[in-house]
Order: structure tokens, then C-alpha cells, then sequence
């Protein structure tokens, strides 16, 4: 039974390592896309494809259906 408890202790190193490697990539991908979604947002207007809606959702921390033009203005001023 002691090498069973020893398997998910390698197993819960090995995550950890992981999710430390991977969050420099992962940190690169987010600036990438906000990048990209700003400026597919600065290019059109309401209503946006879902992917762009989900992601001035995740910004505006409010449901893409209650995302106004005002509310749109403010996230790229900042």
C-alpha cells in the first residue's frame, strides 16, 4: 500500500511542476489575445462573434448580453 500513496505524491509533484512551467506560456497566450480581441472590437461594432462577446464578458465581468456600447468605450479607454 506504501508505494501507491508514494505514485500520487509523484503525480502531485509532477502537476505542480507543470502548472509553474506552463504559466509563462499560458501568461503569453492572454496578452496575445487580448491583443487580438481589442482589436477586433476597435474594428466592429455590436454585436461581435461569440468569441469576442465571451471575451468583453470575462473584461466587463458582466453577461454578454447586458454589454453596452458605453461599457465597450470605457474597457478600451483604459
Amino acid at each position: 500500500m506504501g508505494h501507491r500513496s508514494d505514485r500520487f505524491k509523484i503525480r502531485a509533484t509532477d502537476a505542480a511542476e507543470a502548472k509553474r512551467v506552463n504559466r509563462e506560456f499560458k501568461n503569453k497566450e492572454r496578452d496575445r489575445r487580448d491583443v487580438r480581441m481589442a482589436a477586433m472590437v476597435k474594428a466592429g461594432s455590436l454585436p461581435y462573434t461569440p468569441d469576442v462577446m465571451s471575451w468583453l464578458s470575462q473584461k466587463l465581468d458582466k453577461r454578454s448580453s447586458k454589454i453596452t456600447d458605453a461599457d465597450i468605450k470605457t474597457l478600451l479607454a483604459s
